[in-house]
């Protein structure tokens, strides 16, 4: 065996050296294999029992071990599953933001004062500023007016009366203005006789 070491150029020395580089390579991979199982486990459980199982399993099967150890992990890490629930909360959040009517439980907009489904009374104007009001405020806090307070509203400007013409036209000669005169005066010339049926 020496003799064919010698021949190809090789001492044992180098072949020691060279078996120990190897062994060293092995150990580092098992151990980075173990260390691995065990910080991927630990970022998706916080039960220290499976941390450490599956820490074993690898050390003690190598490779078959990190492959069963791959197969029965959780799908996804703690900090997934925090992030999803985060969503999950903030969808939820919204939907229960939107408002409903409580009369049909149809949705309904923050600024509607009536739902136009079934026309219940959602909420109030302010009697100054005129912005929506919960039901049971009694002050704006928009304009801060008291909404039982005897406050007028600022009026309207009145709409435009009609043109009226300077020169009217005049009624037609003969025309009286006063028709219930010539009224009174034929009820006078009329007389009812006993007897007569209408």
């Amino acid at each position: 065996m020496a003799d064919l070491l010698t021949e190809l150029g090789l001492s044992e020395d180098f072949i020691a050296g060279v078996t120990i580089y190897g062994v060293i390579i092995l150990v580092a991979f098992w151990l980075a294999l173990v260390i691995w199982a065990y910080r991927d486990m630990r970022a998706r459980s916080r039960d220290f029992f499976a941390q450490v199982g599956m820490a074993l399993l690898v050390a003690v099967l190598t490779v078959p071990g990190l492959v069963i150890y791959l197969l029965l992990r959780p799908r996804e890490t703690l900090s997934e599953a925090y992030e999803r629930s985060l969503e999950e909360e903030a969808l939820l959040q919204e939907i229960e933001e939107k408002p409903t009517c409580p009369g049909c439980g149809q949705r309904v907009k923050e600024d509607w004062l009536a739902c136009p489904h079934c026309h219940t009374r959602l909420k109030k104007s302010c009697i100054r500023c005129g912005k929506p009001l919960e039901l049971s405020w009694n002050l704006c806090p928009h304009c801060t007016t008291g909404q039982t307070a005897a406050y007028q509203p600022v009026e309207r400007p009145a709409m435009a009366t009609p043109h009226v013409h300077a020169n009217p036209p005049r009624p037609p000669e003969g025309y009286s203005s006063t028709p219930t005169s010539s009224v009174s005066q034929q009820h006078e010339h009329l007389e009812f006789i006993e007897g007569d049926e209408l």
